[in-house]
């Protein structure tokens, strides 16, 4: 059973799995851990992570990046919109209303979902773990924004499900970060004593998350979570961008942002400067040769320039963490640690700041490229059963506040109710109790729209069916389980309706109302909704007349769900069934393409021998095999560029039937020699075996005459052999096929022991060997046998 935990980032991926060892972070194709999220298209073929980077110039309207941020999204939502005009590549509406990205792909037009180029990318994740562990690869924990909603949350589970694998857990990245950082201290306060407060800070390539979490031993709490969605690493180099095109344009006169190669190209050095400038203040040079129009640019730039120049996006740093500690109504001094992962956490002037904030040095114990997809991994084996893990509890928390909307008779109009408030534990159930008649529709929502990073607060429609009054006419009193499930996802997950029957006075009452237990993580609270509350009591009743004795039925009810975003049963399978085309379609291109190679690779490989090491074991007369070469290599740049997998295996196979014969003759020369010198010594062996004999030596006696007469003809029949071949072998050229092989000498030596050993009596062997220095076992394996 595989534990793996997938980061999935804006820029890169990580990849961490659990082995007897611990958690350990693998590496892709390229010896690399980080793999970069990027799916590039082709005539042919996908690439994806490092093989698509490297498209990103050479393709750049068919390689995809930074499509993270699109999950969930429709595509009229105005942030796609403002982001389409900035994007390389081109995006397009979905027949669902949704964002898809429209690239070309097998030589035709095609619209992919935000969900499908995801799926392509945790593909290639799913493969890297699946190499790492040398068996497949099913069950994972993927890492989320904590400020993604529940149609963007849903979306990365429907990617995951492409992809064909089972998401244990959808993971907020800070709590993941958490639970990387806090289940290894042993120090942790008791659970009875006041917890160990942490703040976690982590500025990625494109969003700035921060949390506040609470650590007692085996638990972790979230308290809080802030997050400005829009503030990362991009903003820099975005500011460095805006900068070099206008130095560009006033020194060179090029206007960059007409041609999308060109400011690919100069976003790839912005980044590099960026880094750089991390490590150096001093002033460093941007060079990048054939810009534009053949035209080398440069410029320079140092860190304080760059601070300078940043100014307004580093004074958004604080504004997070200040609404943090309201929030979690901390002070400053309440925190024990502030740990700061992600990759824009490494520009000294962010750090900085987030230090003066709290007035504290910053923790940086955790690998900050690499904490997320651990704490997924660690996530994924608390949750397997294949792994024992230390019993580490974790609660998060809801992000934004969501409430329950419905029609209620009795206010004439509509009633909410706030059912999870922001920072409410998940994951998390609560059941609240309706009085009806008929079935009733509760819409659920985020009642801080401003505070959504997202244009809909909508979350969904819930339509609670089969409701019906109870036998005296009354309303049916209707339980209905809501929750914040293990992903983050609201849902109404089951509703029952209570039927109340009467007995006779006589009878025992039996109640048979089960309420649900809650799932192993969750927790639950019940409440019963503010309208329509009803009374049970009768005034025309006297106080001391016996109340007829009651029983209850549960009836579960069914429930109509409509998500405000989610793909549709027929559409998903559709994309799990693409999917496997593709894959099935790459495979068949690395195939053919790992055929071309070892044409091309037999070619230049064997063409360095026959003017080396094989020059000698080719004749003059029948030397085509050079001309064959050098014809294969022209076809392969010219006619056979693009070829069919068999003609590039018949093509080798030519090759070979010339190529093949000469190495042979090559690793004869090379390995008769040595074949010769082993039988010689043997035969030396045998010889002195019968030379003792026949000096009469007392210890041989008992030996028969015949057997040692047939043993000194069997050597003797051996040298005449060994010398016959020898001689016939040194008259041969070494272009022309051998009088004897290798292999026929092993097996002659191999027959003429095994036939000359039993003649030779066991006691003889343990009189001869001491006096070679030899024990008869490893005589044996001396002599092959």
């Amino acid at each position: 059973m595989s534990v793996v935990g997938f980061d999935v980032g804006f820029l890169n991926c990580y990849v961490a799995v659990a082995r007897a060892g611990g958690i350990e972070t693998v590496a892709n194709e390229y010896s690399d851990r980080c793999t970069p999220a990027c799916v590039s298209f082709g005539p042919r073929n996908r690439s994806i992570g490092a093989a698509a980077k490297s498209q990103v110039v050479t393709n750049c309207k068919n390689t995809v990046q930074g499509f993270k941020r699109f999950h969930g999204r429709a595509f009229s939502d105005p942030y796609i919109q403002s982001l389409k005009s900035s994007l390389v590549y081109d995006l397009a509406q979905m027949p669902s209303g949704t964002t898809g990205i429209k690239v070309m792909y097998m030589e035709e037009e095609k619209v992919f979902s935000i969900e499908q180029v995801t799926a392509m990318l945790l593909t290639k994740m799913k493969e890297t773990a699946e190499h790492a562990l040398k068996k497949p690869v099913a069950d994972c924990v993927v890492s989320v924004p904590c400020y993604y909603t529940d149609a963007e949350r849903r979306s990365v589970v429907d990617a995951a499900q492409i992809a064909g694998l089972n998401c244990l857990r959808l993971m907020n990245e800070t709590t993941a970060v958490a639970l990387a950082y806090g289940i290894y201290k042993q120090d942790l306060p008791a659970p009875e004593e006041k917890p160990r407060i942490v703040v976690f800070v982590d500025i990625g390539h494109s969003g700035y998350q921060t949390s506040v979490c609470a650590f007692n031993k085996g638990k972790l709490k979230i308290l809080a979570t802030a997050c400005d969605p829009e503030l990362g690493g991009k903003d820099f180099d975005e500011m460095l961008v805006r900068h070099f095109c206008e130095e560009f344009g006033k020194k060179y006169k090029l206007d960059v942002k007409t041609k999308p190669r060109a400011l690919v190209r100069l976003y790839q050095e912005c980044e590099k400067l960026k880094k750089l400038m991390s490590a150096n203040s001093s002033d460093l040079p941007l060079n990048i040769e054939c810009f534009m129009n053949d035209i080398d640019v440069s410029g320079k730039l140092n860190r304080g320039q760059f601070e300078e120049m940043c100014a307004d996006v580093l004074a958004r740093v604080e504004a997070p963490l200040h609404n943090l500690m309201e929030q979690a109504k901390l002070k400053k001094e309440d925190i024990y640690a502030v740990e700061i992962v992600g990759g824009a956490s490494r520009i000294p002037s962010v750090k900085e700041r987030i230090s003066k904030f709290f007035g504290k040095e910053l923790s940086t114990t955790l690998n900050a490229d690499e904490a997320v997809a651990r704490g997924c991994a660690l996530q994924c084996a608390i949750l397997s059963p294949a792994f024992k893990v230390r019993e580490f509890s974790i609660t998060d928390a809801v992000a934004y506040p969501i409430s329950l909307k419905w029609n209620s008779a009795a206010e004439e109009g509509l009633s909410d109710c706030e059912v999870f408030p922001k920072n409410h534990a998940a994951p998390f159930s609560k059941v609240l109790t309706f009085y009806r008649r008929e079935p009733f529709s509760l819409e659920a929502y985020y009642n801080t729209p401003r505070e959504l990073p997202y244009p809909d607060p909508t979350i969904g429609q819930f339509v609670i069916q089969k409701v019906v009054p109870q036998a005296s006419g009354e309303s049916s009193k209707v339980k209905v389980k809501v929750r914040v499930n293990i992903h983050g996802i609201f849902s109404v997950s089951s509703a029952s309706l209570v039927e109340v029957q009467k007995t006779e006075e006589g009878e025992e009452p039996m109640d048979t109302e089960q309420q649900a237990t809650p799932e192993k993580e969750e927790e639950k609270e019940e409440v019963t909704s503010p309208e329509e509350s009803k009374t049970e009591k009768k005034s025309d009743q006297p106080p001391q007349a016996k109340k007829p004795k009651v029983k209850t039925k549960v009836l579960e009810l069914p429930i109509e769900n409509s998500p405000q975003w989610e793909l549709a049963i027929d559409m998903l399978n559709l994309f799990v069934e693409n999917e496997g085309k593709m894959i099935m379609q790459d495979k068949l291109e690395k195939e053919r393409n790992d055929a071309k190679n070892y044409v091309e690779e037999y070619v230049y490989d064997m063409r360095d021998k026959l003017h080396g090491r094989l020059e000698k074991f080719v004749s003059e007369a029948v030397n085509i095999l050079s001309f064959q070469l050098e014809d294969t290599e022209n076809w392969l740049y010219e006619d056979g560029e693009d070829q069919p997998k068999q003609q590039y295996i018949d093509k080798l196979a030519e090759l070979k039937k010339l190529g093949q014969p000469i190495q042979e003759r090559y690793m004869e020369s090379e390995e008769r020699p040595r074949a010769f010198d082993d039988m010689g010594k043997q035969i030396q062996m045998y010889m002195k075996i019968v030379e003792a004999y026949k000096t009469k030596e007392e210890q041989y006696d008992h030996l028969d005459q015949e057997d040692i007469n047939k043993v000194d003809k069997m050597v003797n029949d051996a040298m005449i052999w060994m010398n016959s071949k020898m001689n016939q072998q040194s008259k041969l050229s070494l272009t022309v096929e051998p009088a004897v092989r290798v292999r026929e000498i092993q097996d002659k030596t191999k027959v003429r022991l095994t036939t000359v050993l039993p003649t030779l009596h066991e006691t003889f062997l343990k009189t001869f060997l001491p006096h070679e220095g030899l024990d008869i076992n490893s005589f044996f394996v001396l002599l092959g046998l």
